[in-house]
């Protein structure tokens, strides 16, 4: 067993290495350009939302208020008639990405942590590299990916935009597993 203080390096570096790759893959290629489709007549869609001042959140639309209203005709008919919508509104204003992109540093730092916790109460000192390549990668696939699927059982996502995120998430994984078989003690 190894002790979580021993692997730091790799849990921070491996964040470091995500960080810097999944910005590349976001900003220096044409990968995510079709993750969100544009709403047609964005304007005119705007312009009937904004009188409206939805706070930010998540909503669907419709939704019912219970099991009942569920099956009634008449929320049948709604669902019939549409649009039937997920929506995330966020706040007004520019989108600021200091934030999220801490958040996303932080959060690589968490999937890295808990690869090195499953995999340093699993593997000894002096393990293989390929075992510990195996097992972090494996841990850190399922931090990056395994719970945008159900974005898309659920909420209907476009399975096509999940399954990018699952590439993202399995290069991810690879870097991560690639460091910590580097950096894994001896």
């Amino acid at each position: 067993m190894v002790g979580l203080s021993a692997l730091w390096l790799p849990i921070l570096l491996s964040a470091v290495v995500v960080f810097i790759v999944s910005s590349i893959i976001h900003m220096a290629t044409p990968w995510h350009k079709g993750d969100y489709l544009k709403i047609p007549d964005e304007d005119k869609a705007m312009d009937a939302l904004r009188p409206l001042a939805i706070p930010p959140g998540d909503y669907m639309v419709p939704r019912p208020s219970s099991v009942q209203e569920l099956r009634s005709p008449e929320f049948v008919e709604k669902i019939n008639k549409g649009p039937v919508l997920v929506l995330t509104v966020m706040p007004n204003g520019s989108a600021a990405m200091t934030k999220s992109l801490v958040l996303w540093f932080v959060y690589s730092a968490v999937v890295g942590f808990f690869a090195a916790y499953v995999a340093s109460r699993a593997l000894p000192v002096g393990a293989a590299q390929v075992r510990v390549f195996q097992l972090v990668g494996v841990t850190a696939f399922v931090g990056y990916s395994v719970a945008l699927w159900q974005m898309s059982i659920w909420y209907r996502r476009d399975w096509n935009t999940t399954i990018r995120g699952t590439v993202d998430g399995v290069i991810y994984a690879l870097l991560t597993a690639g460091v910590f078989g580097w950096l894994w003690p001896r």
